[in-house]
């Protein structure tokens, strides 16, 4: 296994259509993988898309677009913490066609004045000079600029130079509008201004949960004291830092550490890794190992973490690694990396804690990218060359479908249907059935009768029959089909059952090609069987989730909708009485009909159905 990239190719329409609509970054890359551009995003796929539209570009927009070679994305939390991430990969990259190239040197500070009994809070730039503390360096002058707005806004400091400072007898307007507490008249004790400076301190440091306990405190004693309008604005400044403030998701102020998250499905794998220092994400990158045969996500952190620690030089340890998946060498490997680096590195799955939402984020990076790049154009065109070629066919096959059926013991039964071509899955045509009128957990009697209402429904309005059909069960599921099929004088279709293995484990699955009497037996590294397995798994995730969707549906529904005779005031009326579905469900036939509306033979018929067998019947007198 090697730490081989994805393909140096761009296909837009795959990368388009795979690209999720969240918050996050995106890299632009060249030929040679070097970073050209790095962007944040509201909306990832919104965002890149305004790159590949015909007319409008820029310039140097269009000379951007012709050198991309692939886009990198790294979903994150929130369009803020987009915004962190981004400016720390242009800071470590310098990317070609980002504005901001400068050196720390010239980027900009917040200055916090220390020697004057109301200290000021300002934009600086260039050298380090003046007694101060100094914040920063921050991506841009325009992000200075918001941070002081809203540390006026919050804590109300002073901005103003000193010589305006010591010069004014009455309040600016920025005292008016509640920007300023007008320390230059003395408005304002100094004890008073040097606990706000302390809040914008912690700010400006990251402790942001210190710093919200200590205002809620403050608010608390206020409001004891009857100091309402001063409980008030402590009230206020914690909504605007909580609307404002990033969660760092670590125990404590700070955190290093290494995230891994591992993904694999049929055909590949992909780790993605969180760099944390600090606390706060400083960049992330994706991997898509080689697999000879299909391993799980632990087998593939194991073969991982050796390559990417031991066998690059010059590689940053820190403190802790993070992993979605442990190893059962978890422990050899971090005494290979204490022997290399000269101190213990903890390797740990935290499964609780502010550590986890890394984990989570890590997580869905992996699973968003391997996605998109298992669905790329070239990889699955790939994918249906190699189906023809283990199927015999004659031609390439333009669409598949495949089938499943999935219940709780017999409850809500729906069948999916999905459907593929050689650019990917076509979800606009995928479609449910739900399955009513067979026994309960009779999956033979499901399938038939959702291969009935597709293609009777396709056959009668003339639409495109699939070339494939994949049906997700053995000969018995082949069978059902065969018979649909040949009710409907449909023969054009090639059936290919996929059975599962007797460990139900990948690669170990038993296909059935129609006509043949022994199962079809393909390679654990086929193309063609990940395909099968691709699609088997996403017609099995359309089916469960439209089940559980019925079935929730079908649990909320009050029982007593099915009953003749009872409508919406007569069910409001029992549940008055008795307090609720459960309280109707405990009632005697003499005690319904206590209630406004409801008859004895109502009331019979309610109690009957409520209780299928039951013995109680009122009879007349």
């Amino acid at each position: 296994m090697s730490l081989d990239q994805a393909p140096q190719r761009l296909d837009v329409t795959s990368l388009l259509a795979n690209m999720p609509r969240k918050p996050g970054v995106y890299q632009m890359l060249d030929q040679a993988d070097q970073i050209l551009y790095v962007g944040k995003a509201a909306d990832l796929k919104s965002r890149v898309s305004s790159y590949f539209r015909n007319t409008g570009l820029s310039p140097k927009t269009q000379s951007l677009v012709k050198r991309i070679a692939r886009v990198q994305f790294t979903v994150t939390n929130s369009e803020t913490e987009a915004l962190l991430l981004e400016q720390n990969l242009i800071k470590k990259y310098r990317p070609q066609y980002n504005i901001l190239l400068r050196d720390d040197k010239s980027y900009p500070y917040i200055y916090l004045s220390t020697v004057e009994d109301y200290p000021a809070i300002r934009f600086h730039r260039g050298p380090q000079r003046r007694k101060g503390r100094y914040f920063g360096p921050f991506p841009s002058s325009s992000a200075v600029r918001d941070s002081l707005q809203l540390m006026q806004k919050v804590f109300r400091l002073r901005t103003c130079e000193d010589s305006v400072f010591n010069n004014r007898s009455r309040p600016c307007l920025q005292y008016q509008i509640k920007r300023c507490t007008a320390p230059c008249v003395e408005y304002i004790s100094t004890e008073d201004y040097g606990r706000d400076l302390q809040h914008a301190v912690m700010f400006l440091e990251g402790r942001n949960r210190t710093l919200m306990e200590e205002l809620q405190q403050d608010m608390e004693k206020a409001s004891a004291s009857l100091a309402f309008e001063q409980a008030a604005s402590y009230r206020d400044q914690i909504i605007s830092l909580q609307k404002v403030q990033e969660q760092q998701y670590v125990d404590g102020q700070t955190g290093d550490a290494d995230v891994f998250a591992a993904d694999v499905r049929p055909g590949g794998g992909c780790v993605h890794v969180l760099y944390v220092r600090q606390g706060r994400i400083l960049g992330s990158r994706t991997y898509y190992p080689q697999l000879s045969v299909e391993a799980s996500e632990p087998e593939l952190l194991s073969a991982f973490l050796p390559q990417f620690y031991l066998s690059t030089s010059g590689r940053e340890y820190p403190r802790e690694v993070l992993l979605s998946h442990l190893p059962e060498d978890a422990d050899v490997i971090a005494d290979a990396l204490q022997e290399q680096v000269g101190r213990r590195i903890s390797l740990s799955c935290p499964q609780r804690g502010d550590k986890t939402q890394w984990l989570k984020l890590a997580l869905t990076n992996a699973q968003e990218n391997l996605a998109a790049y298992l669905a790329g154009k070239d990889n699955m065109l790939q994918r249906f060359v190699a189906l023809q070629e283990a199927m015999g066919l004659d031609e390439l096959p333009q669409r598949v479908e495949c089938f499943d059926i999935s219940h709780s013991f017999g409850e809500a039964t729906v069948a999916s249907c999905v459907v593929f071509n050689p650019q990917g899955a076509a979800k606009s045509a995928y479609r449910r059935f739900n399955i009513e009128g067979v026994e309960a957990g009779d999956d033979y009697a499901a399938m038939h009768q959702a291969l009935s209402r597709r293609y009777g429904r396709l056959t009668k309005e003339g639409e495109r029959l699939p070339d494939v059909l994949l049906v997700d069960g053995g000969k018995g599921q082949m069978t059902q089909a065969r018979e649909v099929l040949a009710e409907l004088g449909i023969e054009s279709m090639q059936l290919l059952g996929v059975a599962k293995g007797p460990t139900r484990k990948p690669g170990l699955e038993t296909l059935w090609l129609e006509g043949e009497n022994a199962p079809l037996v393909l390679d654990r590294a086929s193309p063609a069987l990940h395909l099968i397995q691709q699609i088997r798994d996403e017609a099995h995730r359309f089916a469960i989730t439209g089940h559980r969707a019925r079935r929730d549906k079908a649990r909320r529904v009050s029982t007593l909708e099915d009953i003749a005779g009872v409508g919406p005031k007569r069910r409001q009326a029992l549940y008055r009485h008795f307090g609720g579905i459960q309280g109707v469900r405990h009632a005697s036939i003499a005690e319904l009909c206590k209630v406004d509306g409801i008859s004895q033979q109502l009331a019979q018929d309610i109690y009957d159905h409520l209780h299928p067998g039951g013995v109680e019947t009122q009879h007349d007198s």
